[in-house]
């Protein structure tokens, strides 16, 4: 009777739990489309701001728009999948976003001006990537030195229980792998 009272609870909770991340990851989904749409309409909003204006300043307007609504729908997306794939594309985005932005600033400038403002902004975008690439990088190898250092003191537990002898080397060696996940 306890056997089946104890299933029924375990089942009841677990059911209890499924329904706490499907409700959960519903509220993600709707969070991440009402980011997205808000994107969108900030982007018609702005968009309209710029129809005041003409010539290269409202290009530059309208692609700061065009920016601001790359760069929340990829932070949305990045927030929604919380991944480091997804941040360091959205960085990426970002990168291009902004490069797009400084580009058409340089438009508005001519002559050896205006390459020097291209290359610049090329230069900025490189370093935006550059860094988004890196932070993956590092975050890699933070990893793996945790793993490896987990490994060295896993090793440094199991030579200790070495000097201990039948059921204390067993409890040692029972705790060594419980403590390092073993």
């Amino acid at each position: 009777m306890k056997k089946i009272l104890a299933g029924f609870l375990f089942g009841a909770t677990s059911l209890g739990l499924v329904s706490i991340a499907i409700g959960a990851t519903d509220e993600a989904r709707a969070t991440y489309q009402a980011e997205k749409e808000s994107a969108s309409a900030n982007y018609k909003m702005a968009r309209e701001k710029c129809n005041a204006l003409s010539g290269n300043p409202k290009d530059v307007c309208v692609e700061e728009a065009k920016a601001a609504e790359k760069k929340s729908k990829a932070n949305a997306e990045a927030k929604y999948k919380n991944t480091d794939k997804e941040r360091m594309k959205a960085r990426k985005v970002a990168a291009d976003a902004d490069y797009a932005v400084a580009k058409e600033k340089c438009d508005a400038k001519t002559g050896n001006e205006k390459d020097v403002c291209i290359k610049e902004a090329k230069a900025a975008q490189t370093k935006a990537k550059s860094e988004a690439e890196m932070s993956k990088e590092v975050r890699e190898s933070k990893s793996e030195a945790a793993a490896e250092t987990r490994e060295a003191n896993y090793k440094v537990a199991l030579e200790k229980c070495d000097a201990l002898s039948g059921p204390a080397k067993d409890a040692c060696v029972a705790s060594a792998e419980s403590k390092y996940g073993k």
